[in-house]
Order: C-alpha cells, then sequence, then structure tokens
C-alpha cells in the first residue's frame, strides 16, 4: 500500500538563481528537504517536461515543476489492538500519555506489541504518514507525553519545530541519586557507546546534546528534578545525569543503583530495591498545532510508582533529621 503522490507549481521569478532542491522545499513546504532530495535523486522530478535529478541544478525561474512519485507505507508492520491513553486528539495530531513498559517504534527484541503498532489498528490511514506520524520517542520504560501527527504534512511541520528547537518544548520530572544544591546544564555531546551497542555515551564524537535541569525538591541523599531538553538524543537525560555523577533512580544501564542513605527507613530500603525502572516521566509538553499555529500545552499527571518514591523519600527525611548520607 502507498500513498500517490502528484504535484506541479511554477516557479516564481524571484526565485530565479536559486538550486532546484532550495526551490522545491519553497514550493512544496509540506515535504522535507531530505524527502524532496531523495526525489530528486531518484528522477521523479520534471522541469518543463525534462528529469532533472541534480539538486545544485539552478532555476531561472518561470520553469513548470512537476513531481510524480509515491510514498511507500511500511507493510512489514501489524496492526495491533494495544490500548492508547490519548490525552488530545484532532484531524491532525493525537497527544498519547505512554505507560511503562511500552516500546514506542519495532526494533531488535520488539517486533511488534509498539505504540506504533497500537497507532495502526486506531487509526489504519496513518498508514501512509512515515514511521506512522511518530515524531518523537520515549524510552520503553520512561512514562509521560509523545506527539504524534496523524497526516504527512503534519508530521513535516513538527519534526521541522522540533530539529529548529522551535514552539517544541518537553519537560520531564526525575528522581536522581545523590543530593543536589542547584539546578544547571549540561552540553555534552551523546553518541554511541563505544563499547555497549545498546548503549548510549558522552564522547567529543557524539550529537551536540543540551539537558537543562532544576531542584524541585531536596531529600537526604536524592534529589527531584525538573528537567528541560533542548536536544533529543538518545537516553539524552540518564546519558547526562550519569555523566555529572546523579544516576536516575532505577537506571540500572547507566549506574543507578540502589544506593540507600544511612539509617534509611524500612519502606525506603525495600523501594529502592524494587524500583524497576528509571525515574523518569515526560510530565509536560508544548507546540505549536503543526497547522493552525495555536500554541497548545498537555501535562501528565506524575505515575504512581514515582509519587510513592517522592512519599517515601519525603518520609525518610523527616524520620533522620540529623543524618546525612
Amino acid at each position: 500500500m502507498s500513498e500517490q503522490i502528484s504535484l506541479q507549481a511554477e516557479v516564481p521569478t524571484e526565485l530565479g538563481g536559486k538550486r532546484l532542491d532550495q526551490v522545491l522545499a519553497q514550493l512544496f513546504p509540506d515535504y522535507s528537504r531530505s524527502r524532496i532530495k531523495t526525489w530528486i535523486l531518484d528522477d521523479k522530478i520534471t522541469v518543463d517536461g525534462e528529469i532533472l535529478n541534480t539538486p545544485r541544478e539552478k532555476l531561472f525561474g518561470g520553469e513548470t515543476v512537476n513531481v510524480e512519485t509515491s510514498i511507500e507505507a511500511p507493510r512489514e508492520y501489524l496492526a495491533q489492538d494495544i490500548k492508547l491513553n490519548i490525552v488530545y486528539e484532532d484531524d491532525d495530531i493525537l497527544v498519547i500519555n505512554k505507560p511503562m513498559g511500552l516500546v514506542v517504534h519495532p526494533g531488535a527484541g520488539n517486533p511488534d506489541g509498539t505504540v506504533l503498532n497500537a497507532l495502526l489498528h486506531h487509526y489504519p490511514d496513518i498508514i501512509n504518514v512515515p514511521r506512522a506520524g511518530i515524531v518523537h520517542r520515549l524510552d520503553k520504560d520512561t512514562t509521560g507525553l509523545m506527539v504524534v501527527a496523524k497526516t504527512i504534512q503534519a508530521q513535516t511541520h513538527l519534526v521541522k519545530a522540533l530539529q529548529k528547537r522551535e514552539n517544541f518544548t518537553r519537560e520531564y520530572e526525575a528522581i536522581c541519586n545523590g543530593t543536589m544544591t542547584a539546578g544547571g546544564m549540561v552540553e555534552k555531546p551523546i553518541g554511541r557507546h563505544p563499547t555497549q551497542r545498546t548503549h548510549m555515551a558522552v564522547h567529543e564524537q557524539g550529537k551536540p546534546a543540551i539537558t537543562h535541569f532544576r531542584v524541585a525538591e531536596k531529600f537526604r541523599a536524592h534529589t527531584r528534578l525538573r528537567l528541560r531538553l533542548e536536544t533529543g538524543r538518545t537516553h539524552q537525560i540518564r546519558v547526562h545525569m550519569a555523566f555529572i555523577n546523579h544516576p536516575l533512580i532505577g537506571d540500572k544501564a547507566y549506574g543507578g543503583r540502589p544506593r540507600p542513605p544511612k539509617g534509611a527507613t524500612p519502606e525506603l530500603f525495600q523501594m529502592l530495591r524494587e524500583f524497576n525502572r528509571q525515574a523518569l516521566h515526560a510530565v509536560k509538553l508544548s507546540i505549536a498545532h503543526p497547522i493552525t499555529g495555536e500554541m497548545m500545552t498537555w501535562q501528565a499527571p506524575i505515575p504512581d510508582d514515582m509519587v510513592a518514591m517522592t512519599h517515601v523519600l519525603r518520609e525518610d527525611t523527616k524520620a533522620n533529621p540529623n543524618i546525612d548520607f
């Protein structure tokens, strides 16, 4: 199954002298530059009836440009009846509150049972949108808000906003090991770990990554944080917090082993031992609607396990007023 794309436009004289790929990006803003470049290289573009397959070729203005192509659907993915917690929905987007344990996109070890498979079931037409409309991801055990585009146009606009870091804000709630005295920023590049291929790491050959954080609440040996992503690298918050020696509670991959403070209450000792995921929740999402431009904001309640952990940490701090970590 695929969607046929047929586009035609006349090149305005004011775009004369610009490259083909730049002109097409101006004429057809609903499609990404990378997709347009692929069309050019695949001989899908004609200018005045002749195939033009050189992105750098300059146009004079006044030419007629035609695009005849198709977007293949991901047929290998199954539509599965998996419940989604939908926070908001209209004709162009939907916002979901993802639970713990639900993978966003099929991959190694998770061929199905993902958000993508659920989307294909609940919204069959979304099969025509690349990646079933998924714009950004959350880790399997990270809970919280994520936006999905229901049309190619909406997805293109949201991806551009995310890449430009404009009108696309994601805030997270987390609980980390160690007591932090103040907020700050971590600006360190992140890339694939050199030896552990399923992990990410800070290293100079990685991509730029910026995480802002502030202290929301201090405990004896832990800190509740509010974080904001300026970039969106894989495992970014988890990697950055581990890098500054404050790994998240429950994050076994990045050093968040149980660390009960001296004199910990039995409740805290047990909860730290049994907390089975990174304490990370996408609590707030703000975007400019991809079609109307209206600024929209959603918030997701803190999940029960993190609420319970916060309560136990507070009680431990009260029970041990004079005992430091």
